[in-house]
């Protein structure tokens, strides 16, 4: 091809192009957060088809009444409704909605598109930091909320992650209103802290103009990032749900482009989550929380709240196991010492004997406490930056010491930490510090490691030897339960023997190793009740 025909073909494409361009509408609340995610949209889907996109500000009901909790309000679809009629009316060509607000049941003719990747599907806790450095003096917490299913675990559970919990009642009240307006009522002291979905946050902290307003309103606060384990947030809680016309006069154009905003792995989650809020009867009302997180081939599920004054409490991890020969009697080896044992068919670790240390630490950068051995250390070290923790135990039990804790891996491992340390929203709370600036110091013993910081050996395991009753107990195990790959690796190198039994673990660093180190008999589970429960059966 000639360089002048070359030069046609290029002005011709882009002529056609141009030509091709076609201009749609999206319709949204006028929110920040709305206006905010809906712009986010806006500028993917301009990015991905070269279109353009305008936004539409519609005025819905749950907007405009802000002084009651939904759930106590007559009818449904307070968010929806009238974003639904312009679109069914076709004043608009498509709508983003938080997809925690959809119902089940939709208007006919319209259809679901898209739903977008989500990240940090968690509840987040703000509270100012001079109600922290009085909490030991406080007798109750009024924390704000208006969700059921919030108000329920808040008020059953959250004393245990708090410092002084024990001796703090614990109640909720009505907190309705923007992100803005409910973040300005904790600041004004009309609560001691406040509930939001954390997905929203991090929404804000995305986009420049809404992160500046944000710095502002979090800069005396500090956070609390809830554990999905015990605090499940809503059903598809973080997704952006897209809506257009079943059958526009278009071929189906726009639904295809909309579908390029499509992520599988969201969308396998909150389609269980759903179908669990379906079969608990949905809601506004429901008073259950519910989060389905993908950990590499697993589905690990989280149902915790009330229905019909029941307590719902439901952990369990998804997928394809091996299966135990059936001659198995499961008398197990639990990797944990004597005294946390009350199982008299499991055999306790009794090999290896813990010494806590106290070690130099930079309080400057986040800390990730792995063990409740890193105590003594963190007595005479106050931290400065995030204070995260591998599992709710330790969580617990740092709050016990009277330490605010920021949040946890949850017990699925660093990488799950990381991903919530790299959120837009702690930047943003740290001064414009992201996780590589802030820096990471994880508490736990020499021969761990972290892929993310460094490593801070706070306490030693020493191998003991075993008595010959002891080594006979171990041995007539045919499951075992590893806590860490490292204790695992101590007791393969004097009994390689158990290499052939049925292995379990939870996920995390732990099953990483053990899946890596080629064990044929492996399998994870959600919880340690999770567990107690296979083994019962």
């Amino acid at each position: 091809m000639t360089k002048d025909r070359k030069n046609f073909s290029i002005l011709a494409s882009s002529k056609e192009s141009i030509l091709s361009k076609k201009s749609y509408i999206i319709g949204t609340r006028g929110s920040l957060l709305a206006l905010t995610q809906c712009g986010q949209v806006k500028d993917e889907l301009e990015q991905l088809t070269g279109d353009s996109f305008e936004l539409k500000i519609i005025k819905t009901q749950g907007d405009q009444i802000t002084d009651k909790p939904l759930w106590q309000l007559e009818g449904k679809d307070f968010f929806t409704k009238e974003l639904d009629a312009q679109l069914l009316e076709g004043q608009i060509d498509l709508v983003v909605h938080s997809y925690k607000d959809l119902g089940s049941e939709r208007p006919e003719g319209i259809k679901l598109a898209a739903i977008t990747k989500r990240a940090f599907a968690h509840d987040i806790l703000f509270i100012k930091k001079t109600t922290i450095a009085k909490l030991s003096e406080m007798k109750e917490l009024v924390v704000g909320t208006s969700s059921p299913r919030r108000i329920v675990n808040i008020e059953n559970h959250l004393y245990e992650y708090i410092p002084n919990g024990e001796n703090l009642k614990i109640s909720t009240k009505v907190l309705r209103g923007n992100v803005n307006s409910r973040i300005g009522k904790l600041l004004d002291d009309q609560y001691d802290a406040i509930v939001l979905a954390m997905p929203g946050i991090e929404r804000l902290a995305l986009t420049e103009s809404s992160r500046i307003e944000l710095e502002s309103l979090v800069k005396d606060l500090d956070y609390m990032i809830l554990p999905h384990s015990s605090f499940p947030a809503a059903a598809s809680q973080g997704a952006l749900a897209i809506e257009s016309l079943e059958n526009r006069d278009d071929n189906g154009e726009l639904l295809e482009k909309l579908k390029l905003m499509e992520d599988a792995k969201t969308v396998k989650e909150v389609s269980r989550e759903r179908q669990a809020f379906a079969s608990y009867g949905g809601g506004c009302h429901l008073a259950v929380g519910i989060n389905v997180t993908k950990h590499g081939d697993y589905y690990l599920h989280t149902h915790r709240g009330a229905v019909d004054n029941k307590e719902i409490s439901y952990k369990l991890l998804e997928g394809s196991f091996p299966a135990p020969v059936k001659e198995m009697t499961k008398k197990a080896f639990i990797g944990l010492p004597i005294q946390k044992f009350s199982n008299s068919n499991c055999v306790p670790c009794r090999l290896l004997k813990k010494t806590a240390l106290k070690v130099q630490i930079d309080t400057t950068k986040d800390i990730f406490v792995t063990s409740t051995y890193a105590m003594e250390t963190l007595k005479d070290h106050s931290p400065k930056s995030a204070l995260f923790c591998a599992g709710n135990k330790t969580w617990k039990r740092l709050a016990k010491e009277g330490f605010w804790v920021n949040g946890s891996s949850d017990s699925l491992g660093e990488d799950y930490l990381q991903e919530l340390r790299e959120a837009k929203l702690l930047a943003t709370i740290y001064g414009g510090r992201d996780a590589s600036d802030r820096g990471l110091v994880s508490l736990t013993h020499a021969g761990s490691y972290s892929k993310y910081g460094e490593v801070a050996q706070v306490y030693t395991k020493d191998e003991i030897e075993l008595s010959k009753e002891d080594e006979k107990d171990f041995l007539s195990c045919n499951v075992f339960y590893w806590t860490s790959f490292t204790q695992f690796q101590s007791y393969i190198k004097r009994y390689p023997q158990i290499e052939e039994a049925f292995h379990c673990s939870g996920l995390g660093k732990t099953f990483d190793g053990l899946k890596d180190y080629g064990l044929k008999n492996l399998r994870p589970f959600g919880s340690m009740e999770e567990f107690n429960n296979w083994l019962k059966n």
